[in-house]
């Protein structure tokens, strides 16, 4: 299927019985495709009419940048995923798609959002905090997002990232001097906000699906699923509701590190949920500086070409939070 960076293709099924608004998206990042193959397969088989939404109403973008997919890249011109918040004076393409894309979430409840990282590694849902009303992400609904990422498909579940974000923010800023400063998207606290962080900000939920790496063979089918459970689960078909998995290993974001230097290097190829231990060496700065673990616990994100000035990796650790079904 050929798409335009003139405009957003969506499909939308609204059913004649009541029931949640759900969107779904793929290739927020254009070299993430693995999200646009699954809902592909799932609008085939609706057009075939083996799948049919009897209650709510369902929204598939199986592209949400176009630009980043035709060029195959992460981004169009900037990160999607970053700063996301409709702009009067829209600067770039990014800006241009948050334009079209915030409305539409907005006039739903639930949003699932699927991406494939770039390192080797299992795939894992990302969910919201716990229920607050602090000023950063305050949510209201988070026994309902825990409830879908425990039927999605995959066992592992994270949480921590715009809180993990913002603390990086403040690392980042604090190095960072005057002029240089100001030309820095990343070292606004906002940069964080992506498609789930504006869901819950309209007072919706909303769920990440990390599928797996981005060449995995697997992840359009775990994609598939994850979608084809979403609509079983919330009622929008009349499939059975998939049961809650059990052995769920939930984990939360700890610590962002960022690159400084285009020689900073991994001493090793790392991916996302290797352990490693406190002390352990993960990487030297170009000064020979060495970067190690401050505590034992887990990779994630680990990006060997990550630009100057932007996350490097992430560091999780154990969840003390009890996930629970709704």
């Amino acid at each position: 299927m050929k798409y335009s960076t003139a405009h957003l293709r969506s499909h939308q099924f609204s059913a004649l019985e009541p029931g949640p608004r759900l969107i779904i998206t793929g290739a927020v990042h254009g070299s993430e495709q693995c999200g646009t193959r699954g809902i592909e397969r799932v609008l085939a088989e609706m057009e075939r009419g083996d799948l049919s939404i009897v209650r709510g109403h369902l929204t598939l973008l199986p592209v949400t940048n176009p630009l980043a997919y035709i060029k195959g890249e992460r981004n169009g011109e900037r990160n999607l995923n970053r700063n996301l918040r409709p702009s009067a004076a829209p600067r770039d393409n990014e800006d241009r798609v948050a334009n079209a894309l915030c409305p539409l979430l907005a006039q739903h409840e639930v949003l699932l959002d699927l991406h494939s990282f770039r390192a080797p590694g299992q795939p894992f849902a990302m969910i919201g905090p716990a229920n607050n009303s602090g000023m950063l992400e305050p949510v209201h609904q988070a026994h309902l997002e825990q409830a879908l990422a425990l039927r999605l498909g995959p066992r592992r579940i994270v949480e921590g990232w715009l809180s993990t974000y913002a603390q990086g923010v403040k690392e980042r800023l604090a190095r960072t001097t005057g002029s240089v400063r100001a030309n820095l998207l990343s070292t606004d606290p906002s940069y964080g906000v992506g498609t789930t962080e504006y869901m819950r900000s309209t007072g919706g939920y909303a769920i990440t699906l990390e599928c797996g790496q981005h060449a995995d063979p697997h992840a359009p089918d775990v994609a598939y699923h994850a979608i084809r459970n979403t609509l079983a689960f919330l009622g929008l078909t009349d499939e059975p509701s998939p049961p809650a998995h059990n052995d769920i290993e939930f984990l939360r974001l700890a610590q962002v590190i960022d690159r400084y230097h285009p020689e900073d290097t991994f001493n090793r190829a790392w991916s996302s949920f290797d352990a490693v231990a406190e002390g352990e060496l993960i990487a030297r700065r170009h000064d020979g500086t060495e970067v190690r673990a401050p505590r034992a616990g887990y990779i994630m994100f680990p990006d060997a070409n990550a630009t100057p000035g932007n996350e490097w990796f992430y560091l999780a650790q154990p969840s003390d939070r009890k996930i629970t079904e709704a």
